[in-house]
């Protein structure tokens, strides 16, 4: 008789003005656009009937109010490690205003100037992880883009530089991060999931 291994369900935040111009967008507290709160709730359409021991949520708005729109705000624990990568210097960027400064720069390898390193960012993640391995039964939780890949870099104890950067994600989509052989073995089961995302 197989046993069901806990999962844990990774929500990326609707769409703010910044992700439609693509602008990094770390810290600074942007709202949902009406498509993203549009986009929250037909998350929450996804999620339905499915049950989570622990609901954990950034505290930035556009990740507390994806979950509260997808209808888990009531029983959400708000986790400050789940904040978006802090991008100091290049705060409200884009890659191309950048590397006209810094043509080689990579954020997964390189971190930002002013903000966070992959290794800083990595040991947030860690620590994430440690909490949601601690939960007995299936977490859910509503964070942001480039936390999220490197997120799923460490549950698969990869660097979170030289993995992070492979895992590409949309907004409002849903990701499942697993195991398999009895908990041995942790992988990801389902990535970027955004098939209920209306255009």
């Amino acid at each position: 008789m197989s046993v069901a291994l806990p999962e844990v369900y990774v929500a990326r935040h609707g769409n703010t003005a910044w992700t439609l111009t693509g602008q990094h967008t770390g810290l600074t507290d942007l709202p949902l656009t009406p498509n993203g709160e549009c986009n929250a709730r037909r998350l929450g359409e996804r999620l339905k009937g499915m049950t989570f021991a622990k609901v954990f949520t950034s505290p930035l708005q556009r990740a507390a109010r994806t979950c509260e729109l997808a209808g888990f705000g009531e029983v959400a624990e708000t986790d400050h490690d789940l904040v978006e990568w802090n991008y100091g210097e290049y705060e409200g960027l884009r890659r191309d205003e950048i590397l006209r400064t810094h043509p080689d720069w990579q954020l997964f390898r390189d971190g930002a100037p002013g903000g966070e390193s992959p290794a800083e960012i990595g040991e947030r993640a860690d620590r994430v992880v440690a909490r949601v391995r601690a939960v007995e039964g299936n977490v859910l939780l509503f964070s942001s883009g480039h936390f999220i890949r490197v997120l799923a870099a460490r549950w698969l104890a990869l660097g979170p530089g030289s993995a992070g950067k492979y895992f590409l994600l949309s907004p409002a989509s849903l990701s499942a991060l697993s195991y398999e052989h009895n908990l041995s073995q942790p992988v990801i089961r389902l990535w970027n999931d955004d098939h209920h995302v209306a255009a």
